[in-house]
């Protein structure tokens, strides 16, 4: 489910709510909305109102944490992706082949993430990330040095490679914690619904109270939004911008 559909979910239920409540109304005895009742309804209906916000903040707070975090872990990699192609390209002209394993290794995996977008890869469903650093790997240790700065380069080359492979099995690692917990969301989308039916109890209609009912759905299916948005940083209409990585990818071999 997108975040588009979870949003336009939280509304229906929403305002379902609020029309299941108006409808009850006509039909409940009048002892049934006595001051009491209301009351009592409304001090109930307040706290699963509270439980609500204090759900859906948390839910928010936490991916856009997740979120955030993947991003920062992204920045640190392409710095560290730049970096070692500089100290391959220190090393000298033999380091060209583990220059353009190290493009096209990379290449491929922004093109996983930002598969709308033209990384300069056929294929992203053919080749094996892991594989592909390893790769990478074994091309540096090819290399024979013939002097202790070529030594070096090359032991510094290695433990960059090293670092961005944890980097990025770090950041696989955090897309799939950031998930949306669908059946919490289903769960606080079927209280908003109660929320609103009991909000209908005690309203009699008219364009006053529908266009309040309109306006307290939307902030929750905004909500709702936010949280399946904010939990796919690569997908959505929230993701991490691939312009740093189309910059990174061009300066690779230069």
């Amino acid at each position: 489910m997108t975040s588009v559909s979870m949003a336009v979910l939280a509304f229906a239920c929403a305002l379902s709510g609020a029309t299941i409540g108006m409808a009850v109304r006509s039909r409940l005895p009048e002892h049934h909305l006595s001051r009491e009742s209301i009351d009592v309804v409304k001090l109930a209906t307040g706290l699963v109102a509270t439980l609500v916000a204090l759900v859906l903040s948390l839910l928010i707070s936490s991916a856009n944490s997740a979120r955030v975090t993947v991003e920062n872990e992204y920045k640190a990699g392409r710095a560290e992706l730049i970096h070692l192609d500089h100290y391959l390209a220190a090393y000298g002209p033999q380091t060209a082949e583990a220059r353009a394993a190290l493009r096209d290794a990379f290449a491929w995996i922004f093109a996983r993430h930002w598969p709308r977008e033209d990384f300069g890869v056929r294929d992203i469903s053919s080749v094996d990330d892991h594989n592909r650093l390893i790769q990478v790997e074994r091309t540096i240790l090819a290399l024979q040095p013939t002097s202790d700065e070529h030594k070096w380069f090359q032991s510094q080359a290695l433990r960059l490679t090293v670092s961005l492979a944890q980097i990025y099995h770090l950041v696989a690692s955090q897309e799939g914690s950031v998930q949306p917990p669908w059946p919490v969301l289903f769960v606080v989308s079927l209280c908003a619904a109660a929320i609103f039916a009991s909000f209908g109890l005690f309203a009699a209609p008219n364009m006053t109270v529908l266009a309040s009912f309109v306006i307290a759905a939307l902030a929750v299916a905004a909500a709702m939004f936010l949280i399946v948005d904010l939990g796919d940083p690569f997908n959505g209409f929230l993701t991490i911008s691939s312009a740093p990585a189309h910059a990174t990818i061009d300066a690779l071999g230069k």
